[in-house]
């Protein structure tokens, strides 16, 4: 494959390569969720590459190799020579539907020679747990499913992805790689510490936690965060609940908080909170958090790369941008110290992060590093 990656602040940094375009080149888009800072360079991407497919979303912030931006545009331009390509969208209404998109976005996608598929979700109006239930339901585990949430900073006021090759809310779109020559590695780690005891799950539907031990959701939690409590839902990014669905379950997800609703005393998190799950608040730990980027690294399968071009799309959680501040390119650093010297990288801060689990089914993360690395062999 050819690859090049652009990064867009008032300016391109180099000039775009119109040869790359065709109708299996692919463009990954990250930028700002304000649209003024970036329409003028998505207008050029869509005229300068008129015949690719292109897919991105709105960011709490832009990766571009092991710097973070914010109100730019970052860019991966790849030109496949053997992996075909499709592209699904379908409107997200509500996070009621979310199973039942992830569903038909599988059987979309789904054929005999699918290797794998990248997706991107309005980081507000879907259920991230339920979109990538569904997709597992048809998606069998051994075929990696990555991706995120859009985002939109610490605002949670509006986020977008790219449908018809236009930045739009409210829609998910996802692109299937097809051929035995394109190759995916894929990996995912957190790095935070627990904070208090575990606690059961008693009442939730959906996403929307109500109470824990019996106790009303929103009151453990302002306890917990004391002065900050004043700042939900923003500053519950620093301080995420682990997920288990069992107590002695080795396999844990993390979820973070989208809204709060003080009259019910509930917590709307990115993800789903079931009853019976057991969950323990979770507090930053600085050098954690970055080891845990370079572990995550460190995990990728690369096995059957041989020195071609490759592409790093690093999704993090705004939570771990807010956390590290200053020091978040510090993890965007690990990741680079560990993969091919040869790969390019571009990436995001999400609303929450979408990869495999242990056992292969994708699921949705939220405040860990996910890595997703493209490359494609010879014939």
């Amino acid at each position: 494959m050819l690859l090049e990656t652009y990064l867009y602040t008032d300016r391109w940094d180099k000039r775009l390569d119109p040869s790359f375009d065709s109708s299996n080149t692919l463009l990954i888009v990250f930028a700002s969720s304000k649209l003024d800072k970036i329409q003028k360079a998505f207008d050029e991407l869509r005229e300068t590459y008129s015949s690719a497919v292109i897919i991105g979303a709105s960011t709490a912030g832009e990766i571009y190799q092991d710097e973070f931006y914010e109100d730019s545009l970052v860019v991966s331009v790849i030109e496949f020579q053997y992996c075909k390509l499709k592209h699904s969208i379908c409107t997200l209404i509500s996070p009621s539907n979310s199973f039942e998109d992830g569903v038909s976005i599988a059987k979309e996608l789904y054929a005999d020679d699918l290797q794998g598929i990248f997706i991107l979700s309005d980081g507000l109006n879907a259920n991230g747990s339920q979109l990538t239930e569904g997709i597992s339901s048809i998606i069998p585990p051994h075929l990696p499913v990555t991706g995120g949430l859009a985002g939109d900073g610490d605002r949670f006021e509006k986020t977008w992805v790219v449908i018809d090759k236009q930045p739009q809310s409210g829609f998910v779109c996802a692109v299937g790689f097809y051929g035995e020559n394109i190759h995916i590695a894929h990996a995912s780690k957190g790095g935070w510490d627990r904070l208090g005891i575990e606690r059961v799950v008693t009442k939730s539907k959906d996403n929307i936690l109500y109470e824990l031990d019996k106790q009303p959701a929103l009151q453990i939690y302002k306890k917990y965060l004391g002065d900050k409590a004043d700042g939900l839902p923003a500053t519950g990014l620093l301080f995420p609940l682990e997920l288990r669905d069992k107590a002695e379950s080795d396999e844990s997800k993390v979820r973070t908080i989208l809204a709060v609703d003080e009259e019910a005393q509930s917590i709307t998190f990115a993800g789903d909170i079931p009853e019976g799950s057991h969950v323990t608040l979770m507090k930053a730990n600085y050098n954690r958090l970055i080891d845990g980027a370079s572990e995550a690294a460190e995990s990728l399968d690369l096995q059957k790369y041989n020195g071609e071009e490759i592409l790093s799309i690093a999704i993090s959680c705004v939570g771990r941008r807010l956390v590290l501040k200053s020091r978040v390119e510090e993890e965007l650093e690990a990741i680079l110290d560990v993969i091919p010297k040869k790969a390019k990288q571009i990436g995001f801060y999400s609303y929450g992060e979408i990869s495999p689990l242990s056992s292969g089914k994708c699921d949705l993360h939220n405040q860990t590093m996910t890595l997703t690395l493209l490359w494609e062999s010879d014939a």
